[in-house]
């Protein structure tokens, strides 16, 4: 009886052993980004300090869909979803854009290069549920709503457009368009509105107001980038921390593959914005 009981507590000491060091390289992989794949939230907000370009690289993914291997984004199957997408939401841009005054095809352009990127890194997500309805995802956990906005970005465009001492405070009227009726669970409240796949009207009101901080910090400055959507849109995918006003700035950002070529995130947004397509929706 003894030894049975003495083998029993063995195997236990074992189990719970074995059980620790599971548990421990899991946390020691998650912490050094070991489990990371392309896509992942380290790679999807990168920042690429000094107001330099980032390095595009050609990542391999799914060809285009004729005999080329290579194609411009705007003939790729993804394109096809996101202007779909783009067209659907076209009265809640055109309603964000009248009233914070950030052009409805500069809203465009920045979420433009993360739905492609999105795309192209989950292609089952892709294929199985937003390609057959031309709709755009509605990004959650980290990097939230259609234009992958992290919650404490939201949390700093917020406390930026109340402080008036701060670099980026953009006006008044800016803070009354995100202020809550009751401030009691704010966390969960923004995480809400980021993140409704009906009603993308906060994403796009998040993504506006950063764009709106960005161009008054360089404005006081003594630089104007409002007519600039390549660093707009850079800036707005490497975060304040890297809006760093200059006289030089260039377009860089998260590299992102799409039709066998290769682009950095502030390209693929000025890209948008310089092209023909959805002129008839969102004009130059």
């Amino acid at each position: 009886m003894k030894t049975f009981l003495k083998q029993t507590a063995i195997a236990l000491i074992i189990i719970f052993a074995l059980v620790g060091v599971v548990f421990s390289a899991v946390f020691v992989g998650m912490r050094f980004g070991l489990f990371n794949v392309r896509g992942s939230i380290d790679e999807r907000n990168r920042f690429f300090l000094g107001g330099t370009a980032s390095e595009s690289k050609d990542i391999p993914h799914a060809a285009c869909t004729d005999e080329r291997s290579v194609c411009s984004w705007n003939e790729t199957p993804e394109w096809g979803v996101v202007a779909g997408g783009l067209r659907k939401d076209k009265e809640v841009i055109a309603r964000v854009s009248a009233e914070t005054g950030v052009s409805a095809r500069l809203l465009a352009a920045i979420v433009v290069p993360e739905q492609l990127r999105f795309f192209t890194s989950e292609r089952e997500v892709y294929k199985r549920y937003f390609e057959p309805l031309k709709i755009l995802a509605s990004l959650s956990q980290f990097s939230l709503g259609v234009s992958g906005i992290k919650q404490e970005t939201a949390q700093a465009i917020e406390r930026h457009a109340v402080d008036v001492n701060s670099p980026f405070y953009p006006g008044e009227k800016y803070g009354k368009l995100l202020t809550y009726e009751n401030l009691e669970g704010r966390d969960e409240a923004l995480y809400n509105r980021l993140t409704d796949p009906k009603d993308h009207y906060y994403s796009y009101l998040y993504t506006a107001v950063y764009v709106r901080e960005i161009e008054e910090q360089w404005k006081k400055a003594g630089y104007d980038i409002s007519n600039n959507p390549d660093v707009i849109a850079t800036l707005f995918n490497l975060g304040f921390g890297a809006s760093k006003p200059n006289a030089f700035p260039s377009a860089g950002g998260a590299a992102i593959s799409i039709g066998g070529k290769g682009y950095s995130y502030g390209d693929l947004g000025g890209s948008f914005w310089r092209s023909d397509e959805l002129v008839d929706v969102f004009a130059k």
